[in-house]
């Protein structure tokens, strides 16, 4: 595979790469090269979260990257997820594997934990020279990857560490590329911004887009915005049935006319079509009979022309989606022990 092709899996769908000169480089020198992605165990996995993340791991592993999913479990429990219980996040943990597995991430893919890395004393060394090496300020500012205010840190002191936690996972896994959806961008910039002063090598990111919650974002900012798994009606949950899946995205947020901030369109620009989906639309001859899309351009120049009624998109997605899932479903029913026990602590 040449240079460009690595380049163009690595960086297809991204929506910011910092900086594609610098990724190239790496490709361009060769020799091993590692790549992660970072989730906190904190409840049932959605589509936006599962589909998009694994894609882009099999992307990095087709280009030759050795991958990792860090299960920041000791993050998601300074983050106060699932009632800041370790033991119920670690299961949660447990669940992701399952979830990542059933999405189809290769055999060679690595789960590593959080909690196996802060047992050394040289990894709390490193959170301390970040912290260090930072002003409160600017940890503040990086707390929007928890989903955080910068105000809360006031209340409690520990999310302060997070921030720094996340650049130290960087150094030590040993990375040469840092992804994660657009939401994780100022923890990555946070170590480029370091990286110089704690003589650490500059390491690449890419992100990729967040999907917007089912019901729309209006206004808002894109990661107050995005789909998120504590607003079940905003969401496409992996193991959710057909019939779920057809209500969900019949209620959903479609403007006609209009792509941008449209979370169905989102579900075939950055769910279906990368997974190598097709959107077959059928409808009755004097409504333009039935069509089939292969590509989002396809699917965009027939949705702003009108020609596309935001009912038989809506149609589309939900029966094409679910049908993509059905396997995942499938794998998790078949190992869902792990699923039953994050479902009864989520009605807890």
């Amino acid at each position: 595979m040449t240079t460009e092709q690595k380049l163009g899996l690595i960086t297809r769908n991204a929506q910011e790469v910092v900086t594609a000169e610098e990724l190239k480089a790496l490709l361009e020198k060769g020799g091993t090269q590692r790549a992660y992605v970072g989730v906190e165990p904190s409840g049932l996995m959605h589509v936006g979260q599962g589909v998009i993340l694994s894609d882009k791991m099999k992307d990095f592993s087709a280009a030759g990257f050795d991958t990792i999913i860090l299960l920041a479990d000791w993050h998601a429990y300074i983050n106060d997820k699932l009632g800041g219980s370790m033991e119920n996040i670690q299961v949660c943990g447990d669940y992701f594997v399952d979830c990542f597995k059933a999405l189809g991430v290769p055999d060679s893919l690595r789960f590593v934990k959080a909690a196996d890395l802060v047992r050394f004393p040289e990894y709390w060394q490193d959170v301390i020279n970040v912290s260090k090496s930072s002003s409160v300020a600017r940890i503040k500012r990086a707390m929007s990857i928890m989903g955080r205010k910068e105000d809360e840190a006031e209340l409690d002191a520990s999310k302060l560490i997070y921030p720094a936690m996340q650049v130290t996972d960087i150094k030590r896994l040993e990375l040469t590329v840092a992804y994660g959806g657009m939401d994780q961008r100022h923890a990555h910039m946070l170590y480029r911004d370091l990286a110089p002063k704690l003589g650490w090598k500059m390491v690449p990111a890419v992100h990729t887009p967040l999907l917007t919650g089912l019901q729309g974002g209006g206004r808002m900012d894109a990661i107050d915005a995005k789909m998120s798994k504590s607003k079940p009606e905003s969401c496409i949950f992996l193991h959710d049935p057909p019939e779920v899946v057809a209500k969900k995205i019949s209620q959903a947020f479609c403007p006609p006319k209009t792509i941008e901030g449209n979370p169905v369109a989102e579900l075939s620009r950055f769910v279906l079509f990368p997974h190598g989906e097709k959107l077959k639309i059928e409808r009755p001859a004097k409504y333009g009979g039935d069509v089939m899309f292969s590509t989002f351009d396809e699917l965009l120049n027939a949705y702003s022309s009108g020609s596309l009624h935001p009912e038989d998109l809506k149609k589309a997605t939900a029966i094409t989606l679910a049908e993509m899932l059905k396997p995942v479903r499938s794998y998790l029913e078949r190992y869902g022990d792990n699923l039953m026990r994050v479902e009864r602590m989520m009605r807890k």
